[in-house]
């Protein structure tokens, strides 16, 4: 059975919504009130239903909900204004006001195969200053920890299919940085040393005493300041597209201050004005090789992820942040790879840190992606040198956290 609308086709089967045959990006839980919605288009769906569907017991916010219905909106070529596919019925909830026409099995070429998306059971926990924490578990096998980077949520997944990758032999625990994704948002301002203490509270939360850490782009800077200063807890440090400093923090020279201002200056300017444009510089950067259409999706995740206070202030706090204090303090054996001409984070910076980190194996990968899905020709290459490194391990202390 599948669902269309106007020009739309909505496949429960194949978690896929499409217009005129060209499929349309949407994350899981926009999918999921999509279809909730069109199931039950011959009433008004209170908001309370629409999150039990969604969500199940795990308490979210409204806000949470009207950010979902707004991509949905968005999806299917609609706005708050002309409810022309999801109409608002104020104090009641939500219903689909378009038209469907139910298709049972048409003939047509055999579907593509798609990744199927990893079960993640999403739970909660709570740092140190009281804020609210999501964090979820995907796969299964030995326990590997991602420390969090700015501007995502579990709603979605890293670039392409890693995160499915990286669940195939590991149980990946991954969380949301407080003001992003399902964590608390209103949370005022906050400071690396939050960041690390939200680290904590996520595998304090997991009763996971001794695990492999996993730090990208700004997630490095955490994972390499948790390292450092609880060096009991981690075994392993594998960081991609890392550095000690920010952009701002080691600029030296007049002209590489001035850029490193410029760039703040640019990033502010695309999130406060919500400018899409200005953002895509910073895609663009990140993920070179993806298509145009890849950078918007990704941008629009971006997005979603975090108000635009809340993403500036992450921008700020990475272009100043240094941990090189920190990667003197960390003890366990490091994998650091970065790619040779990444553009979003020069080689130096990655160099850099790893000369600070004692006994660390630097490994360039070819290519200029900041952000790698498996896709990229580099791909090969950090998955090899991921899985000689963790393998030689040995057995975790504390056991994989059950989804």
């Amino acid at each position: 059975m599948r669902y269309e609308f106007e020009d739309y086709s909505l496949d429960p089967a194949r978690l896929e919504l499409s217009r005129g045959g060209e499929r349309v990006h949407v994350e899981p839980q926009v999918f999921q009130v999509l279809l909730h919605l069109i199931r039950n288009r011959d009433r008004v769906v209170p908001r309370t239903e629409l999150l039990d569907s969604v969500w199940g017991d795990r308490f979210v916010s409204d806000s949470a909900l009207a950010s979902r219905v707004k991509a949905a909106r968005r999806a299917v070529g609609d706005n708050g204004t002309s409810q022309r596919v999801i109409r608002t019925m104020f104090g009641r909830g939500y219903q689909l006001a378009a038209p469907v026409r139910e298709v049972r099995g048409a003939a047509g070429a055999p579907p593509k195969a798609t990744a199927v998306w990893p079960r993640q059971g999403i739970r909660f926990c709570t740092s140190r200053d009281g804020v609210r924490l999501a964090h979820a578990a995907t796969g299964s096998g030995p326990v590997l920890v991602q420390a969090a980077r700015g501007m995502t949520s579990l709603d979605h997944g890293e670039p392409g299919h890693s995160l499915l990758r990286l669940s195939e032999r590991h149980t990946l625990v991954r969380y949301d940085a407080r003001g992003c994704g399902l964590s608390d948002r209103d949370v005022g301002r906050f400071g690396l040393d939050d960041w690390v203490e939200d680290l904590l509270a996520v595998v304090d939360a997991l009763g996971l005493e001794r695990f492999p850490l996993l730090g990208v782009s700004e997630g490095a800077a955490v994972a390499v300041a948790f390292a450092g200063r609880h060096p009991e807890r981690v075994d392993r440090l594998v960081l991609h597209g890392s550095f000690a400093r920010g952009r701002v923090a080691r600029a030296t020279t007049q002209r590489e201050k001035e850029l490193a201002a410029f760039d703040l200056d640019l990033a502010r300017m695309g999130w406060e004005h919500d400018e899409p444009g200005i953002r895509q510089v910073f895609t663009a950067r990140m993920l070179p090789t993806a298509s145009r259409q890849e950078w918007e999706r990704f941008d629009e995740a971006r997005r979603l992820s975090a108000s635009p206070e809340t993403a500036v202030r992450i921008a700020t706090l990475f272009a100043h942040v240094d941990v090189r204090p920190e990667a003197g303090l960390v003890r366990c054996p490091v994998l650091a790879v970065h790619a040779r001409d990444d553009r979003s984070v020069p080689l130096a910076a990655g160099l850099e840190l790893a000369n600070l980190l004692p006994g660390s194996t630097f490994v360039a990968l070819p290519g200029d992606s900041h952000l790698l899905s498996d896709a990229d020709p580099a791909w090969p290459v950090f998955e090899g040198e991921l899985g000689a490194f963790l393998g030689a391990a040995g057995p975790r202390n504390g056991s994989p956290p059950v989804a």
